[in-house]
């Protein structure tokens, strides 16, 4: 008699668990890079929405105490490289629906595989294409006016995959009980974008209404935001350790991303429409 706890039954359990979570992403990197259309939309409208709205208010913008001289196309550079990563993860997150329709969901679904593997695959596989697309926008920082070391670098690459893998899973937690594009792309209109405007992308809370100032400061993407501001300008404002905008920023994506895949999981073990019970 095997023991549960014998290292063959370990191994067999660790590969049901870690080889749906490799297919399912390979297949969601595959499946994106296939669709050009996709690419050039999800990296083009961020950068377009950049250029127009920042030359467009850059006048008006006054910056804050703490960056003297910043204009208003670097200030809203962190807010688009946000926007780009919610793109992709909204994108990547309607195969959900597409997969329900094709039948392919329902395959998974009856698969001797954990729910958990399931969920972590899609949004692994999402969350990787949002924060490769958000590091081809980083491409631009020197042009903009950011110095990036190998210090900042890493922060700013931790904290945007943080903000991918949290968008993600909010995405796929949205989407999984959707059974229409259309639907889920009204949820977006009403949810995720307004998410991303008040988190400071477009305009900073310190002059807000008192109300739309603290909605911005309960909003988790805010401090998304400003983390990623702060690893931006680690050089310039930080040369001793991490700033206290950095670090809370640090910490409350990784709880929210925590918080999104947890009820992402909850929701994949709910039963859905066409799954066997």
């Amino acid at each position: 008699m095997i023991s549960s706890n014998s290292p063959t039954v370990i191994q067999h359990s660790a590969l049901r668990f870690v080889l749906p979570v490799w297919t399912l992403l390979a297949r969601e990197l595959t499946r994106f890079y296939r669709q050009r259309s996709r690419v050039i939309g999800v990296i083009g409208s961020p950068l377009v929405f950049w250029l127009l709205i920042g030359f467009g208010l850059g006048d008006s913008f006054r910056p804050s105490a703490g960056t003297p001289g910043e204009n208003y196309l670097e200030y809203f550079y962190p807010g688009t490289i946000v926007l780009i990563v919610l793109f992709t993860a909204i994108f990547s997150t309607i195969s959900i629906i597409e997969d329900r329709r094709e039948g392919f969901l329902q395959s998974v679904l009856v698969a001797p595989i954990p729910r958990s593997s399931l969920v972590l695959g899609k949004v692994l596989g999402g969350a990787v294409l949002a924060f490769l697309q958000g590091l081809i926008m980083l491409l631009l920082a020197p042009l903009v006016g950011f110095t990036i070391s190998i210090a900042s670098a890493v922060l700013i690459a931790l904290i945007l995959f943080m903000i991918a893998f949290a968008l993600t899973g909010l995405g796929f937690l949205i989407a999984w009980h959707m059974d229409s594009t259309q639907g889920f792309h009204a949820i977006m209109n009403l949810v995720l974008i307004p998410l991303w405007m008040l988190s400071g992308a477009l305009f900073p809370s310190s002059g807000a209404p008192k109300w739309l100032y603290w909605t911005m400061e309960l909003n988790p993407l805010t401090y998304a935001v400003s983390g990623l501001r702060s690893a931006l300008y680690f050089e310039e404002i930080n040369m001793y350790g991490l700033t206290s905008e950095l670090i809370t920023g640090l910490l409350v994506t990784l709880g929210f991303g925590i918080v999104t895949f947890a009820a992402a999981v909850i929701a994949a073990r709910q039963p859905i429409a066409g799954e066997r019970t």
